[in-house]
């Protein structure tokens, strides 16, 4: 499986549910709460062009947040993506 990289924040639903998608694909992951450190966040803005959590990397693709995530399980291409 590729690394999986997932910025992630305190209170934030849609990280809940990525990660929870991602467990459900017995995927790991490293997971980087731009909360917990000063300056994450600005390196994940410059990083992604977002500001946006969560920001989800499989491998050096960035997928997006978690709607996108979604739309690629849906779309039966998240497998693929996770296992390539």
């Amino acid at each position: 499986m590729k690394n999986i990289l997932i910025y992630t924040a305190h209170r934030c639903g849609y990280c809940v549910m990525a990660k929870r998608l991602l467990d459900s694909k017995n995927a790991t992951y490293t997971e980087i709460n731009v909360d917990e450190r000063e300056g994450q966040r600005e390196e994940m803005m410059r990083k992604t062009q977002r500001r946006t959590v969560p920001q989800i990397y499989i491998g050096d693709f960035h997928v997006g947040g978690f709607d996108d995530l979604n739309a690629l399980n849906k779309a039966g291409k998240l497998d693929a993506l996770l296992n390539d």
